[in-house]
This record gives structure tokens, sequence and C-alpha cells, in this order.
């Protein structure tokens, strides 16, 4: 039970860099308490208690403004940001490392009884007010866009978006490896940053990462011409882990202390007389 409960804790403060302390999340965190207060529902659920899992159900909602039915199965570490209008219906089913934000509904298309629910795989996120309707399957480690309908399976590791869903095909791009490479080097992580995605400042980021790989390329060919012809270099180039970006009155400010300082010519008198 603590093991569990420091699970629930720890992947807040994985999620969310705006976590402080666990005292703020136990306190103040509407997903951290609708989770234990399902926990509980759903253990009641499943002793055939259902009305006294459908009170504390409606007690959580009540208090986080998030309606999660006792009887949808939920795996560990489950992370809901936010949360606010978040609906999860009685037969869904959510598998291990999910995250939720506020909006989303796991809701059903028919009256009938049995499974009417989505399923989803671990690792699954969805973001902000996506609708994911009826018993359908989303494969592990799928990405579900803000604001998004699905109504079809989406298949494992991808992502869908728009109203109708539609998967993004991700393109195999022969510069893709490099720019992985330049984004790790400079701390920037380039998820989701495709060519499919109809986004100008991401094509804008890869465009920036393609010439910046091709400057380094140059600048390493340089050095290596410049040894072999006996030449060393007076200044070592950082590298990328450590460069830091710096005011340009700052870099000149320093080149100029670098310089030998000319002497300032005297300045001649005028007589007025």
């Amino acid at each position: 039970m603590f093991q569990r409960l420091k699970e629930e804790i720890a992947v807040v403060f994985e999620r969310d860099p705006a976590a402080r302390n666990t005292f703020e999340i136990v306190l103040t965190y509407p997903g951290f308490h609708a989770v234990l207060m399902h926990r509980a529902a759903h253990r009641l659920w499943n002793f055939k208690l259902p009305l006294l899992a459908r009170i504390l159900s409606n007690i959580s909602r009540l208090l986080t403004g998030i309606e999660i039915h006792p009887g949808a199965a939920i795996g560990k570490r489950f992370f809901i940001d936010h949360g606010m209008g978040v609906v999860i219906g009685e037969t869904a089913v959510i598998g291990d490392d999910c995250t939720l934000y506020h909006g989303v509904t796991l809701g059903g298309t028919s009256w009938e009884k049995g499974k009417r629910h989505p399923t989803l795989g671990n690792g699954v996120v969805v973001g902000a007010g996506a609708k994911v309707l009826g018993p359908i399957e989303i494969g592990e480690k799928a990405r579900v866009g803000s604001n998004s309908v699905v109504v079809r399976d989406v298949p494992a590791g991808m992502t869908v978006v728009g109203v109708p869903g539609n998967l993004i095909q991700p393109k195999k791009e022969a510069d893709a490896p490099h720019r992985g490479e330049i984004a790790e080097k400079m701390g920037f992580d380039a998820y989701g940053v495709t060519r499919d995605a109809a986004d100008p400042v991401a094509h804008a980021v890869n465009c920036m990462l393609d010439h910046i790989h091709v400057m380094d390329q140059r600048m390493e060919k340089m050095c290596q011409s410049m040894k072999a012809l006996g030449m060393e270099s007076q200044f070592d180039l950082p590298s990328l882990d450590q460069c830091e970006i710096i005011s340009t009155a700052d870099e000149l400010e320093r080149l100029d202390g670098d310089a030998p300082v000319a002497n300032s010519p005297s300045k001649s008198t005028v007589d007025n007389n």
C-alpha cells in the first residue's frame, strides 16, 4: 500500500515540473486525490458493494471535478494533470504509466451493456480536451492530440490528431538521426517535431538543426585540415553540450578586454585669445 502511494507521488514529480514538494502534492493536486479515491472505490466495486463505490466516486467528483466510474480498471503510475472535466467510463481500461490532461473523455458510443469504453495501452498520453469514444484500443505509447475525437483503433507508438482523429504517419527521413544527435547535445527534446505536422515553427527548428549539423561538419573538417598543415588553432571551439547563449554586449566586452588598449590621442588645447 505504501509502495503504491510512493509511486503515485513520484509520478507527479516526474511528469509535472511545477510540483515542488510532497506536501504540496498530497494537499493540492486534484488528480492525485481522484486517483487515490478511485483505488478505494474500485476495491469496493470488486467487493460487490456498488452503492458504496458510487457514493465514494461521486464524492471524489464533487471534490476534484474528475469523474471516474468505480468499475474502470486503471494501472500503475496513472497521472491526471490539472484534471477538471476528466470523465472515465465504467468499462474503460487504462494501462500503466498513462497520462491524461484536463477535459479528456473516455466515453462510450452506445447504451448497450458490456464493453463500450476504450482501452489504453501502457504509456499512452491523451491531450487536453480529447475525446476517445467507443470500445476501441489505443496502442502502447500512442499519443492523442489535444481536442481530438478518436473513434477508431490507434496502433502502438502512433500519434492521432484532429476531428475525426487522423494518424500522423512518420516519414523515414535520412536527416532524422543527426537532428536527434544535435538536439540531444543542445539539451533540446525534438519529440514530435517532424515535417509531417503542419507546424511552421517545427519546420523552422528542423531547418535550424540541419544548418547546425552542416556547420559542425565543416568546422570539424577545417580544424582537421589546419592540424594536417601544422597549424594550431589559437582558440578552442566550445562543445555543443557546454555552450551558452550570451548577449552580444557581453561578448563585445570580453573581446575588448582581451585586445590591447591603444593610447588615446592627447587632447589639443585651443587658445581662444
